[in-house]
């Protein structure tokens, strides 16, 4: 899991992480800096650093939103991550805001899609197909629009794994 240093939203993170730790899938988290503040003040001791993260190591790479996660956009290593995931042909995920890194590392190119409804343009001029739902798959690529259905979007990722 890929999480901002500061300001990624908590459920975002720790719901889908409880879901796939309860299924026994080991989750590493990597970010910026050694630990990561929530929006909502939880504290996340960091794994490793996202330069560090090699794709070929893991089943999946999943983005957490909250307004921190916009510092991904641009991220050169983070655009790197998701386009070696995909072309591993393993799992791919983001959640709320987060989304948009994936979309402008050109993975939702005519992909169905979802995501925090105030970044819906920024995943439409990535070329994919705006959903609007709570959780989106397509293919290998999981979405999910925010919080509220981080629980869901972490089941999500527990089946997209179990179908590799």
């Amino acid at each position: 899991m890929v999480i901002p240093p500061k300001d990624f939203r908590d459920p975002e993170y720790y719901e889908p992480k409880k879901v796939l730790a309860a299924n026994g899938i080991q989750v590493a988290t990597a970010s910026t800096s050694k630990t990561a503040t929530g929006a909502e003040g939880g504290v996340v001791n960091i794994d490793l650093l996202l330069k560090e993260v090699k794709s070929q190591d893991y089943d999946a790479v999943v983005f957490i939103g909250g307004p921190g996660s916009r510092a991904y956009y641009d991220d050169p290593k983070a655009r790197q991550i998701a386009k070696d995931i995909i072309s591993s042909g393993k799992v791919l995920g983001a959640i709320c805001a987060a989304v948009g890194t994936i979309a402008k590392a050109g993975m939702l190119r005519g992909k169905k899609a979802t995501c925090f409804s105030g970044i819906a343009d920024i995943i439409k001029a990535g070329g994919a197909k705006y959903t609007g739902e709570g959780v989106t798959v397509d293919g290998k690529i999981v979405t999910a629009d925010g919080p509220t259905s981080a629980k869901a979007f972490g089941e999500a990722l527990v089946k997209a794994l179990r179908n590799q």
